[in-house]
């Protein structure tokens, strides 16, 4: 009893402190900047679930990392229109692609699956129902908003 005690208290604050702090998008919605309009916006998003809280691998966008996949996290990245391929790796690369069309929004959740030595994590496409929907409890994980201010990918 007194080893799953401590399992527990030694486990709990490694998967809390893995999770995404940040205001919660509610809160944040209304200093989005607006698009511009040849852009489309990305929003990457990962549930809270304390499934695989530890594995957080960056996320990159045509090959320039954009964020992490963090528990309970999501930022959005502004992009001019075109085709678009999303990866992350951990043990293997996993890949999406697609194409954002101008004034486009566009929702990529970020899943942890199973590993041979660390979990896996996948970015999926999804509708943006569900994606507007799944970041309505995700905490903001982006760079600081200033009103006015475009958050795009650079080059690194």
């Amino acid at each position: 009893m007194n080893v799953s005690r401590l399992c527990v208290s030694w486990l709990l604050p490694v998967v809390l402190a893995a999770c995404a702090t940040g205001p919660k998008y509610p809160e944040m919605k209304s200093s989005i900047p607006t698009l511009g309009a040849e852009q489309g916006r990305v929003y990457f998003y990962r549930s809270g679930s304390a499934f695989g809280a530890a594995v957080q691998p960056s996320i990159l966008l045509n090959g320039v990392v954009v964020g992490e996949s963090k528990p309970g996290g999501f930022f959005f990245v502004d992009q001019a229109a075109g085709n678009k391929e999303v990866s992350t790796s951990t043990e293997v690369e996993k890949k999406l692609s697609f194409t954002l069309d101008p004034g486009q929004t566009r929702y990529v959740r970020t899943v942890v699956g199973l590993g041979f030595f660390v979990g896996r994590v996948y970015p999926e496409l999804v509708d943006d129902a569900t994606g507007q929907k799944e970041i309505e409890e995700a905490s903001y994980i982006g760079p600081p908003l200033q009103q006015g201010v475009k958050v795009e990918a650079k080059a690194q």
